[in-house]
This record gives C-alpha cells, sequence and structure tokens, in this order.
C-alpha cells in the first residue's frame, strides 16, 4: 500500500483556509483520492479538549510561551491519533493549520524564538512536517474585512488581536514560504471559491495520477 500525502493549510485570519480545506478534499474525492479533513487544534479528543481551553477566554487568558505549550500537546495526540494513522493507511490529510502557525502566531508574533518552538515541536511531535503547506494569502485589508465580516464580534482570542498582530502573522507566513521553497507554496486566495481551490489542485498536481 502506497503512503498518503499530509498536507497543511495556512495563513492569517479570514483568508478562507476551513472553507478550502473541504473544497480541496471534495476536488481531490472526484479524482479518486480518499482524504481526511482536521484541523488544529483539534483533530483528536484530547486535542479537541485543549481546543477549548485555547480559543476561549480574554485574549491574555494565556502567555505566548504557554499556548505554544498547549498547542504542542495537542499536536502531538493529533499526530498519534489521526495524521499518523490515516497517512499510513494511505489516504490524504488535509489540516488547517499546522506547526507553521504555532511559528507565526506565538513565534514571530508573540515573541519566541523559532528555534525553540521547533525543538519543542521535534520533543512532542517527533519533528512531523507536512509534505507540502499551502498558505493562502489576501491583502491584510480584505482579510481583516473577510474575517470581520465572518466572525463580527464573536472573534476567538486570536482574531481578536490587534491589527499589528496580524500584519506580522502575514509576514511571517510569507518569510517562512521564502526560507522554505520546497515546502511551502503560496496561493492567491483572491477571486470565487473555485478559483481558489483550482490553484489548491494545481499546486498538488504533480501528486495526481
Amino acid at each position: 500500500m502506497t503512503a498518503g500525502r499530509f498536507i497543511s493549510l495556512e495563513g492569517g485570519e479570514g483568508v478562507g483556509k476551513s472553507t478550502q480545506a473541504r473544497a480541496l478534499a471534495d476536488a481531490l474525492a472526484r479524482r479518486g483520492i480518499e482524504c481526511e479533513v482536521t484541523r488544529e487544534p483539534g483533530g483528536s479528543a484530547g486535542a479537541e479538549a485543549i481546543r477549548g481551553l485555547l480559543m476561549a477566554g480574554a485574549v491574555d487568558r494565556w502567555s505566548p510561551h504557554a499556548e505554544a505549550l498547549l498547542f504542542a500537546a495537542a499536536r502531538s495526540d493529533h499526530i498519534d491519533r489521526l495524521i499518523h494513522p490515516a497517512v499510513e493507511a494511505g489516504r490524504w490529510v488535509i489540516c488547517d493549520r499546522f506547526l507553521d502557525s504555532t511559528r507565526a502566531y506565538q513565534g514571530v508574533a508573540g515573541g519566541i524564538d523559532d528555534g525553540a518552538i521547533l525543538a519543542l515541536h521535534a520533543f512532542g511531535s517527533r519533528g512531523l512536517l507536512p509534505d507540502r503547506t499551502l498558505v493562502l494569502t489576501l491583502p491584510d485589508e480584505e482579510a481583516a474585512a473577510r474575517a470581520s465580516a465572518r466572525d463580527g464580534a464573536a472573534n476567538d482570542r486570536f482574531g481578536l488581536r490587534d491589527e499589528n498582530f496580524h500584519r506580522a502573522v502575514n509576514a511571517a507566513f510569507r518569510g517562512f514560504a521564502e526560507a522554505e521553497p520546497d515546502r511551502f507554496r503560496l496561493i492567491d486566495a483572491t477571486g470565487s471559491k473555485q478559483d481558489v481551490t483550482d490553484r489548491l489542485v494545481a499546486a498538488v498536481a504533480d501528486w495526481l495520477p
């Protein structure tokens, strides 16, 4: 049996990751590829419990260091219980956020050294990286407007951060893609939903039968 693929979708608030994760899975299913769509934090019972701690409450409920530890714990369980078994069984896993969100949010925007986050990941998740990371990109102002239209006053702790925080996050993802071009692909998230899905499919076309 051929092992599957592990794809992460990344980007700042309002770029459409959750919508496009499902749309990409549907597009791949039409090509005969069995997919699992999951999210971070979450994807397993333990990780979903940690998600409740991370996403709710005041913006300052946790420090960036505490957040990084909680994300790492959730990720470790998620990998062991869902991601690794699915890939080993030959399925493709499409994950809405993964390690690079911690690197961007708690690392670049939160002030934690990237090496420390990677070391924590090496311990908790044995350094597992996606086969490919697709970063959805929008101009900062458009992303903010979409996030506001989507969530209104119901933003989670991360959506409630200020404009400078989100600009730092968006810049971090672009920096990661520039530094690691073998793994990352930048995907223009402007245009229709179908336009964006088509770009995502094109970004994995080299794997398609």
